[in-house]
């Protein structure tokens, strides 16, 4: 399992890479996953897409702190 310090720091690489993009790759990852049967790690994914989602949205930085 991943720790949350470790999605953070993902999610705050592939928004920096990537921008809003970085949705759409988590969103094909999540699929081509469960087609595969890998259900955690979809599961995962899903957590970093939010992730990632939250730092678009200026809700976290990228540090993961909450915005306010």
């Amino acid at each position: 399992m991943i720790k949350e310090q470790e999605l953070t720091r993902l999610a705050a690489f592939m928004v920096h890479t990537h921008g809003i993009v970085a949705l759409d790759y988590a969103d094909c990852t999540i699929v081509e996953l469960e087609h595969q049967g890998e259900f955690d790690r979809a599961d995962t994914w899903r957590d970093l897409r939010c992730m990632v989602r939250e730092m678009i949205d200026g809700r976290v930085n990228r540090d993961g702190q909450t915005i306010h």
